[in-house]
């Protein structure tokens, strides 16, 4: 079998009460997270605190920040 370079996605564990930034797409922004079941997760806007369902969806490279502002001043 031929061999590739394959990029590998994975499901990052997410847990109720974390606060999250996701960077471009169309979900950009700061959220809290409120919910995850197996399928959907539930995020939290911090500024109208409006919650929006969505099925969950994976993150390519999560990275934790220490002492990071949030939710971020708009720039």
């Amino acid at each position: 079998m031929a061999k590739h370079n394959v990029t590998v996605f994975r499901t990052y564990p997410l847990e109720a009460g974390q606060k999250i930034r996701i960077e471009g797409g169309p979900r950009a922004g700061d959220w809290e997270v409120v919910a995850v079941g197996e399928k959907n997760l539930t995020l939290r806007c911090p500024i109208s605190g409006r919650e929006f369902e969505w099925a969950r969806f994976v993150y390519a490279a999560p990275e934790d920040r220490a002492d990071e502002e949030w939710p971020q001043a708009d720039e």
